[in-house]
This record gives C-alpha cells, structure tokens and sequence, in this order.
C-alpha cells in the first residue's frame, strides 16, 4: 500500500496490532487519525478482526467516521462458525451439516457419524493463541484426531465444530460479494466461481469468474435482509453431491478478489458504500457478469500444480471471443442443476480481466512460484508464461475458458489414508490435505 499511486496518506495502527477483544487501543488510535484528518472520513474494515472490533467502537466514533451500520455486535456474530450455523439453520440458508461436540467422547461420535474425514472448525478463531500449533479449520481423518482436538478447548479459546466435508471438485467453489445499505438493501452485489485457488482446491482465490447463480444469490440477499445486514460482505459457497450449494463461510469484509465484481463504469463495492455513506446516489450497475479475476503469481502456482490456465482467445478478423458464463437449467443450483453448454458472447460482450501481479515488498509468492516452475519444467512453465507481463497491472482483452461437457462429471480426489485397525472406512474420499489453516 505504501507505493500505491492512489495512496495520499498512511497512519499507523495501534501498538501491538488489533485485537478484538480489546478494543480501547484501536478506538485510541483512530480518535487520533481523525483528528490529523480533520474531517469525518469513511472507514472500511479489510479484515475479519479489524471488523468486529471497528464495530465495537463505532458508536463512540459516529461524529469522526462514516461506518456502517452493525447491530448487536453483527460482524463477530457472522464470523463465529457456531453462530453462523444457527442462522442458516434459522432462516433456511443451505449449511454444511455441523455438530458442537460438548465432550471428547461426543466429538469421537459425531466424526463417525458425519462420516470420515470430517472439517473441523474453532468457532471463533481471532481467539487462537499465537504458536500453540492450532489453526482455524483442519481435516480431521479419525474419530480419536476429534476426540484429542476437543481436549484443547480451553487452550483454543473458543467452541469446537464439526462439518460433514464436501468434497472439492469441478464447478463446486463459489462466492457473493455485495454492499448494502440499511436494512440490507443491495447496491451492488454478484456471485461467481472459483476456477484455480492456491493452495489447490482449498485456498485463495486465483481465477475467479462472475457468473450470475440464482441460488447463490438468492441464499446471500436473503441473509443479508434478515441480518439488517449494512456494509460489504464476501461469502464462500461449496456446491455438494446433489447440487445444492451450501454457505461455508461468512466474511463481513471486502474480500480479496473484490476488484471482479465491478460494472462497465468501473463501480466496484468499496465505492458503492463509500457514495452511500457519504450520502451519494449509487448510480445502477451496468454490465459486469463474465468479467475473469487474475492474481497472476498464484494463478501460476495453481496451473503448475493443478490443471492449466484458461487459453486466450486468439484474435481473428472479426476480433477476439470469450466464452461466457454456462447456460444453466431453471432453478439452477438445485438438485437437478447440471452445468449447460457454454456460449459464446458476441463481440460488443468481451468479458475482462482484472490482473493483480506481485506485491514489490513481498517475495514469498514469487520464490514459491520460481520453485513450482523450476520443478515441473522450464517447458510447461513457458507455456503457462507466454502473455504474462514482466510487471504492474494490465487489462487482457479476452479470455477463453475450457468447454463444459454435458452431463455430469466425475468428482475427483484419491482415497484418503486407510483407516486404523478396527476403524471403519471413511465415509468421504480426500487428500489428507485438501483443507489448510485460513
């Protein structure tokens, strides 16, 4: 940030960080940036723990900031995975199925009933302590791994759940990203796919498509409206087995790959609250839908060790193509939603690309990168390479995506280490690390 162009100023944080717990130091520290401003500025949380504490200070700040609107302590109750499940649960939103152990014993039996390996979650984990070797959400492969990771409780600092795993595959990782008004009144808002992640099949988003889902839509304006839900938001979607897609986690935060979800104007969700908070009319959303997002470094990564990137279309006489979002049957989403054909938009509908390249003052993707690269061959890597710039951000007039088969495709994943003796088999086939630490 300190070499963005767009960036006038910089304003240190708190001594020691945020923590949410503790809010004082940060009500300190922003009552002091104010007062360098000089005048009421719009604030926007651009994580989870910076959220629900801005939100517990928010209403001595109300004469110093523009913040959103959160009731009753809202962004920590959306993040906290138990709570999370008790809303889905009470307003109809498709949930993985979740049990909240109350022993070791119950947590050994609620593995094996949600079938082996299941995900298991701490339900507030801004709490963890920092080195004790815990990390937010892990596959657990044996009823005693649940039983022993119930035990550290007290040490997580927080409740532990139990989610029946999904298991990743093609067209099963999707998302919504929306800003609200009042009342949870949308002022932009669109859902899409996750196409690569890093790390592979689990992680962040590395080639995200916006692909308007009436169900994914549906499930996330309808919790915002019941939430009174005010601000941004960014929510992750699993399709299951049967086509249903089910809300894995609630984020009351911008999320990393926001920049995709922004009209042919350039209006984007982080402007559209800043014009309503500032009173501004939010001008209506045109365009948008089959707009591809890019972090190039983790692309790379991601294409390296998993399937390839998307090809760019070549660009014939009649100019270049793009192939759109697939065509879904009514009621998309359901039980009987099976991905269409895919279409191709005419030429006045190029879809574009919101590249994100390296961050100068971090190294780690770039070596980790060079090191994939190095290791699966100089002559895949160019492949993948060819049309990546050397630097800074660029806009790719057209991309390709891989044509969809009709029909349904097999679900990928091998078998799961084999179950200890007397143990039965689990009842859900994944790589042992298919789901890493948030």
């Amino acid at each position: 940030m300190g070499r963005s162009r767009y960036l006038r100023a910089v304003h240190a944080g708190p001594e020691g960080g945020i923590d949410p717990e503790e809010p004082e130091p940060l009500l300190e520290c922003l009552v002091g940036v104010s007062e360098r401003i000089g005048r009421p500025a719009v604030l926007v949380a651009m994580d989870d723990m910076s959220a629900i504490a801005v939100s517990r200070v928010a209403p001595m700040l109300t004469d110093r900031f523009r913040i959103p609107h959160q009731p009753d302590d809202l962004p920590a109750r959306v993040a906290d995975k138990a709570e999370l499940s008790r809303l889905c649960a009470r307003w109809g939103v498709p949930h993985p199925e979740t049990v909240i152990p109350a022993s070791g014993e119950e947590a050994a039996r609620a593995a094996w009933r949600l079938g082996l390996p299941v995900v298991a979650k701490w339900s507030r984990p801004w709490l963890l302590p920092a080195g004790a070797g815990l990390r937010s959400t892990v596959l657990v492969n044996t009823a005693a791994d649940a039983r022993r990771l119930y035990e550290r409780s007290d040490e997580a600092g927080s409740r532990l759940l139990l989610q029946r795993f999904l298991p990743a595959g093609p067209d099963t990782d999707w998302f919504f990203h929306g800003a609200f008004a009042r009342g949870g009144r949308p002022l932009l808002a669109g859902s899409g796919r996750k196409e690569l992640s890093w790390p592979v099949r689990t992680g962040l988003t590395a080639v995200g498509r916006w692909l308007p889902d009436p169900a994914v839509e549906e499930s996330a304006l309808r919790l915002a409206e019941r939430l009174g839900y005010q601000g941004i938001l960014d929510l992750d979607f699993r399709r299951d087995e049967c086509g249903t897609f089910r809300l894995v986690d609630f984020n009351p935060r911008p999320g990393a790959q926001f920049r995709l979800f922004a009209d042919d104007s350039g209006l984007d969700v982080v402007q559209a609250v800043y014009l309503d908070l500032t009173g501004q009319r939010v001008p209506t959303p045109a365009g948008g839908p089959g707009r591809v997002f890019v972090a190039e470094n983790y692309a790379l990564l991601a294409a390296v060790r998993g399937r390839t990137l998307p090809r760019r279309a070549a660009a014939g006489p009649a100019g270049p193509t793009v192939a759109g979002p697939a065509e879904t049957a009514p009621g998309a989403g359901g039980r009987d939603a099976r991905p269409g054909p895919v279409r191709v938009l005419p030429r006045g509908e190029r879809a574009r690309v919101e590249a994100a390249w390296f961050a100068p003052d971090d190294l780690r993707p770039f070596l980790a990168m060079l090191g994939a690269f190095l290791g699966r061959g100089f002559g895949k890597g160019a492949r993948v390479l060819r049309g990546v710039p050397a630097q800074g951000r660029r806009t790719v007039r057209a991309v390709r995506t891989p044509r969809q088969r009709g029909g349904e495709r097999p679900w990928p994943g091998s078998r799961p280490p084999g179950p200890a003796a007397g143990e039965a088999p689990p009842g859900a086939s994944a790589e042992p690390d298919e789901l890493v630490s948030r």
